[in-house]
């Protein structure tokens, strides 16, 4: 490959440093087809000509030219006047025609402008009958894409004037930066739209094809730079945009479901927010209800509806599912406190219903701010609360956990007043205290969830959670639905798992040769299912979803005893290695 320096003196130029480069790296390279890219590179003409115009623009740099005069396209001009004028030999004419040709006149232009170093464009001077209060005009021409335009317009009921609503954070008004909230619309591709409704002019912006050119006056209204964006929140419902009458543009809505992450991109309006599932690799936010919006209308939806405990026969309170194909009751195993609450007084647990003209918007779910929680090995595990209606088959998924790693898991011993039976141990079994310790524990909120059988107290205290947490165990804890959100707190972080039933088909073909046991101490009475047992499964399931489904992490159902196990178990793995969405108040409190 040639070299040629355009340096001075001993200076070697660029251009010879980039012929030999190839040479200088190929013993650095490992095989003939790099070095042959290498080559193919440096030997490239356009490489060479920039080089060289690189080289010569140096060159002159360092000797600091001057121009030798200013104008010299007034000089090309006064040259052409004169000569217009002189005999008309053929250099004359030669001379005349390429001073006229526009590419020289630029040519001279430039050079003036260079030499003058007069950068700036010259603009035109203002007019003199200029009305000193007429608004200032902003033309802005967008390339359009299949992608919607990404702003929302509205006509200003004082004025009657088409002004932009809102810009879609991601989308493409607001990543051209050319478009803002409260700018009026004039034009749109040369068409007024001063006497036009708004979904007049989203026709026409839906019928243009390419570049969409807008006539627009700015918004006097200072924008402030949005922080937001680091939102993340968990929909507790589902909602479908097409079937909301309240939302001001169906196309730009975003649909969810219960249970996924939606990052927040913008609170600006209070009524609809702008928010993106998190993950997703599409930019633009859709509108969303906020979550004042949607409580109230909720609200107003539920007047009349009240939260109530479910109530469950006395025959089957403290009931178990002993196994799909028949078996025992297990001893040292329990199903929570399925007790028939006679005295409501007593009882700490229970949801104190309102019969208000307005139902408590605390208790309507909608959104749930959350953040991402990885468990660090020197925490404490989180707790697991399994909740299902009687007869699904809790006991016996929480049998085969224990019995898969007994130094890992682990089950609350509960508190009863009755008397200690002479095969039975302290603190094994059951903890027995008096019933006046017991009531005063009551009284003192020491007790997640209680009841009373058969004169007796029965209960779940919070210390034996702490208890099996303490020895670096997981808590299997199955309690009522509605003890879960007194359950939810920084301390315990508790994961919570619906079992659900299958069909009332499938119960009776699995359920067929299997027993419910009515309690732990009354272990004989055993009896088959029947088909009212299982109608009432189902509709216990129902409600319990319907009522408390937005507290549920996940929903497994127990069909068949061995493949829910399984789904449990690879749900527990996940669940100490895997990064999960929580409240943010468990990490800031």
């Amino acid at each position: 490959m040639p070299a040629l320096a355009m340096g001075s003196g001993s200076d070697t130029g660029l251009y010879e440093l980039l012929a030999a480069l190839p040479a200088q790296l190929q013993p650095h390279v490992d095989s003939q087809e790099d070095l042959t890219f290498l080559w193919d590179v440096f030997g490239e003409k356009s490489l060479h000509s920039l080089v060289k115009i690189h080289e010569k623009l140096h060159y002159y740099e360092k000797q600091s030219p001057t121009p030798i005069l200013h104008s010299a396209a007034a000089l090309a001009g006064d040259l052409a006047e004169e000569l217009q004028g002189k005999p008309c030999s053929h250099d004359v004419r030669e001379l005349l025609k390429l001073l006229s040709k526009p590419s020289v006149k630029a040519l001279l232009s430039v050079h003036d402008t260079v030499a003058q170093k007069s950068y700036d464009p010259v603009l035109p001077p203002m007019p003199d009958d200029l009305e000193e209060e007429e608004d200032s005009v902003k033309i802005i021409r967008l390339v359009k894409n299949r992608e919607p335009l990404g702003a929302t317009i509205k006509k200003d009921e004082q004025t009657g004037a088409i002004v932009v609503a809102r810009i879609m954070r991601g989308g493409a008004a607001d990543r051209s930066g050319l478009i803002h909230v409260g700018d009026e619309l004039r034009e749109v591709n040369g068409i007024p739209v001063e006497d036009k409704r708004p979904q007049e002019i989203i026709q026409i912006l839906a019928q243009s094809q390419g570049a969409i050119t807008f006539k627009i006056i700015p918004s006097i209204k200072e924008e402030t730079p949005s922080k937001e964006g680091k939102v993340f929140l968990k929909a507790l419902f589902d909602y479908e945009p097409s079937e909301d009458k309240a939302i001001p543009c169906k196309e730009a809505g975003l649909a969810f479901r219960k249970g996924d992450i939606l990052q927040v991109m913008s609170q600006d309006d209070p009524t609809w927010w702008q928010a993106r599932h998190e993950g997703d690799t599409n930019p633009r936010a859709g509108l969303i209800p906020s979550k004042h919006f949607q409580e109230r209308r909720l609200a107003l939806r539920r007047t009349e509806v009240l939260v109530q405990p479910l109530k469950v026969s006395s025959r089957k309170s403290y009931a178990a599912f002993a196994g799909h194909s028949g078996g025992t009751y297990l001893a040292g195993f329990r199903r929570s406190f399925r007790l028939s609450r006679k005295d409501k007084k007593t009882n700490k647990s229970m949801y104190e219903c309102k019969k208000s003209d307005q139902y408590d918007t605390a208790d309507v779910p909608t959104y749930e701010e959350v953040m991402p929680y990885r468990r660090q090995t020197h925490e404490k595990y989180r707790l697991v609360v399994l909740v299902g209606p009687v007869g699904v088959g809790l006991n016996e998924l929480k049998r085969k956990l224990l019995i898969s790693d007994t130094q890992h898991y682990g089950v609350t011993v509960p508190h009863t007043t009755r008397a200690k039976r002479s095969q039975e141990s302290d603190g094994v079994e059951y903890i027995f205290i008096s019933k006046h310790l017991f009531e005063t524990d009551v009284q003192n909120n020491k007790f997640i969830e209680y009841g009373e059988y058969k004169n007796n107290y029965y209960g779940t205290s919070i210390d034996s959670v702490r208890s099996v947490l303490a020895k670096n165990k997981v808590c299997l804890l199955d309690v009522q639905p509605h003890t879960v959100k007194h359950l939810r707190t920084l301390e315990f972080k508790p994961y919570v798992i619906f079992i659900k039933p299958p069909s009332i088909e499938r119960l009776r073909v699995t359920r067929k040769n299997a027993k419910i046991i009515s309690s732990r101490d009354d272990q004989a009475a055993a009896k088959p299912f029947t088909e009212e047992d299982f109608q009432e499964m189902i509709k216990s399931a129902q409600i319990m979803e319907s009522q408390y489904g937005h507290l549920f992490d996940k929903i497994i159902v127990n069909d068949d005893l061995t493949t829910a196990f399984n789904e449990l178990k690879t749900t527990f793995d996940k669940l100490e290695t895997d990064t999960h969405w929580v409240p943010v108040s468990w990490l800031h409190s």
